[in-house]
Order: C-alpha cells, then structure tokens, then sequence
C-alpha cells in the first residue's frame, strides 16, 4: 500500500485531528500507529527530492531511477517489477488508485516508458499491448480519458485508439458507474476486469459523491474479493498494489480539509487490509509513502512577535469542499453579484466567517484556477495556524509500517529499493529474469517517438466536478 505525498507529520496532523473531531484520548493510536516498524528514505537516482514516478519504481523494480521515469533504469531500459514477476509465477495481479491508473504510481507497476507524461502510452500497455502481454488482472481507479479515442468528449488521446474496446477484445470486464461496481460478485473465472469512475483522478473524500464513486476502502474491498476467487483454487495467491493518491494532490495544494480526509480514508482502508491480514495467515501488508508533499508544519508564526506554541484543528472542520472545488466555482461565476457569491463561497464551502476585504478583492480578480485554489487553501491554513514549505515534494524520509509474517526485518531505516527487495524475497520472484525478457529483442516499445504525447503536468491533472453553482 502506497500512501502517495504523506510524511510523518501528516500522520500526526490526521491523528490530532480526529482525535479532536471525534473526542478521542490523547493517547489514541491510528491503525497505522500500531505497525510503525521503520523509516524509509526517498532520494531518486537524479535528485534528492524524488517524484512519484522515480519512487514507485523504487518499489516496483528495487532500483534507483531518475524524476520521471516509468519502469525504467537511469539508461532508459526496461526493468522487471515485482507485479510482472508475480504474474509470471501464476499470481493473480491487481492495481487500486484514487488518482487516474496511467498516474506515476500505479503506471510503475504496469508500464515502462521513459516519462511519466506518456499516459496514454502507459494506458495501451495496462491492457495487455506489450511484450509481454497483459500483466494486470485488475484495475480499479480513475483515468478513463486516457481510455477513450480523441474524438469523445473528455478524451486526452490525439489518436483515436478506444482501449475501451481493445481492452474487451482482449478480456477484460469493463465498467465505469457505480450501480455497476455494486453489481459485481466475485467468481473464479471473472478476471481481467477495469474499472475506471472518472476521467481523470477521482473526486477527493471530502467532494466525493458515494451514489457515484466508491471510496478507496470499498474499492480495496472489492479487489480483495475479487483476487481471492480468482485463486480460490490455487496455492499462488495475488499482488494487489493500493494507493492513497488524493493525499498527495491535496498536499500539493497545501488544502488541510482535503489532505486530512484522504488520510483518513486510507487509515479506513488500512484497517481494511489488516483485517484480511489476520484472516488469511502468510498475507503481509506494507505501507509506505514515495514521498512527503508540502513540507507539512503543524505550526505557524503569523507575526514577528514570540511564535505561539499551538495549531488548531478546529477550523478545518468547518470546511465543506475541497480548495480545487471551490476554486473552480469562482473560475467559472463572473455575474453581477460576484462579490456576494465569494463571501457565500467562503461562507458555505470553507466556514469561514471573519474574511478581510483583501481577501475578496483578491478573489474578485481574475486569476488562474490553481491560484484561486492555493488562496483559499491558505484561508484555512491561516486560521489554523498550519504551515506549508512548498507545493512540490520534500526530502524528508517516510514513515514504513509493515504488518504480518516475517515484518521484523523491515525495522529500522531502509532505502526505498528495500521495499521492493523484501517483496521480490518474500514471494521468491525473479526481477533479473524479467528484465531480460523486456529487453530480449531491443524493444522500442517504452520510448517516445515524435509523435508521443505528454499529458502536462502535475497541477493540470485535475478531479472532476459533479454539482453546480447550487453550492452557495
């Protein structure tokens, strides 16, 4: 499990605040208090702050690699992941996300492409077209417009590929909406399946809609379910990869609402898995981030005076929406009334009250969407007391949790690598033999042409919204 952009104080930010909303003891522990085992560092093979992609290759093939890169080693080449080699000895496969499935993290486990950017690359290798064939038995996430050829609305392709089609020709079972998701009872013989809720990533916790996409927990559920019928009558068991990505976006927003609900999702699912864990002895779970995100500080010095030694949960409970969400409102509401439709914004979607008039003559300019998000992020923030270092990614080593057999190993402080290295001995999976097998006829298939596409960057990769200006 992969608790994409989270550090050590986000879990104490996340503790502090639950413990706050639900009266909790201030000795209560989080599911993932109880297996803290260790640390793990971050670097990449190019910097000393790592992007996701260079971290989850980390993970999926046990090597340092460069910011970018997608299955792939500091040459470019190919490398083998513990999901290919799993695959190979007869283990069933599975990829849970909350952000599209062609994003850095779980194309790592799936893809090999010399940048992260080359998603609809990655899309046409998840089903199946590769050397090596198919390697994914399930996919549950976001990211359909990578999916959908150019001339459908939401498309991100410039071809006109449908892999939604391609990928039923090839096997899979494809849904997108919720009542189907529901629908879906596990059986033996009911993989490949994808299942893909949005365009893009999926909506944050605190914005999702439940009657239109399940939580990470539920799709977690679900996977499980499906990966045990799957080898019901087998001996080789399943990898399932399962990724908080939300807490990441929301750190790079610096949005405290968001960043505490999605880590509270993932301690529910979390609590999921050691469940299963305990059910099904020889399973192990580990959890672990690629990164920090936003240089999180549970403090903030407002004025030039002595600091206060305090932060305060409370007005971040007062938040309804996402800062991304809201962000869009003003984006899109250029009427007459504007000035009195942001004080309702502030009002209803960040429980703010007591705002400056900077603060809406500010708001009341044209700006860019991400601008507006960062603002209103900073109200919250701001009331709270809560400091941020950066939009991007820090250096810091992340917090490893580990629970089951054989964990004790994983104590201490490890490389990233390490984690990869502990899943590639535990299911006695052969990387090397991979690798080989990638590159046995000097494929091109992981590089990018003139043609290639990369899809912009991290803050145009974006949720959608499902409600309109009956928000205020």
């Amino acid at each position: 499990m992969i608790s994409d952009g989270f550090g050590p104080a986000s879990e104490t930010f996340a503790r502090t605040y639950k413990q706050y909303v639900t009266k909790l003891e201030y000795n209560y522990v989080t599911p993932l208090d109880e297996i803290l085992v260790g640390s793990s560092r971050t670097r990449s093979f190019d910097s000393l702050v790592t992007d996701s992609a260079a971290g989850a290759t980390a993970f999926s093939c046990g090597i340092k690699t460069y910011n970018g890169a997608i299955g792939v080693n500091p040459k470019k080449e190919p490398c083998g992941n513990i999901l290919e080699s799993a695959k190979y000895l007869g283990l069933a496969t599975g990829l849970v996300a909350t952000s599209s499935i062609t994003d850095a993290t779980p194309a790592s486990f799936s893809a090999h492409v010399v940048n992260r950017f080359m998603e609809s690359d990655i899309a046409v290798q998840q089903i199946g077209d590769r050397p090596l064939g198919r390697q994914v038995d399930l996919m549950i996430g976001g990211g359909r417009c990578f999916f959908l050829p150019n001339h459908t609305a939401g498309s991100c392709r410039i071809d006109e590929r449908d892999l939604v089609i391609e990928s039923k020709k090839r096997g899979f079972k494809f849904f997108s909406t919720r009542k189907e998701f529901d629908d879906l009872e596990p059986v033996e013989n009911n993989l490949p399946l994808l299942g893909l809720f949005t365009l893009d990533n999926m909506s944050y916790e605190i914005d999702r809609d439940p009657t239109q996409e399940p939580s990470l927990k539920e799709m977690s559920e679900k996977a499980l379910k499906f990966l045990e019928a799957a080898t019901a009558n087998s001996d080789k068991g399943f990898f399932l990869m399962i990724e908080g990505s939300n807490i990441d976006n929301a750190a790079h927003a610096n949005d405290p609402a968001a960043h505490a609900h999605e880590i509270l999702a993932y301690h529910d699912t979390i609590s999921l898995v050691k469940k299963y864990v305990d059910e099904h002895p020889g399973t192990v779970m580990i959890s672990v981030s690629d990164h920090e995100t936003g240089g999180l500080s549970l403090a903030r010095q407002l004025t030039s005076d002595y600091p206060e030694y305090l932060w305060y949960p409370e007005p971040i409970t007062r938040v309804k929406n996402s800062s991304y969400v809201l962000s869009q409102l003003l984006l899109n509401y250029w009427n007459k009334d504007r000035i009195e439709y942001i004080k309702n914004t502030i009002r209803n979607g960040l429980g703010i009250e007591d705002f400056e008039d900077y603060a809406i003559n500010w708001l009341n300019e044209s700006h860019a969407q991400v601008e507006y998000e960062m603002f209103l992020a900073n109200m919250t923030n701001f009331k709270a007391q809560l400091g941020w270092a950066t939009h991007g990614h820090s250096s810091i080593d992340v917090n490893l949790y580990a629970y089951g057999q054989n964990t004790e190993v994983l104590r201490g402080n490890h490389e990233n690598t390490d984690i990869g290295d502990f899943i590639t001995k535990y299911l006695n999976l052969d990387l090397d033999f991979i690798t080989r097998k990638l590159n046995s006829n000097n494929d091109t298939f992981h590089q990018a042409t003139d043609s290639t596409h990369f899809h912009g960057d991290k803050f145009n990769h974006h949720h959608e919204i499902k409600f309109g200006d009956n928000h205020n």
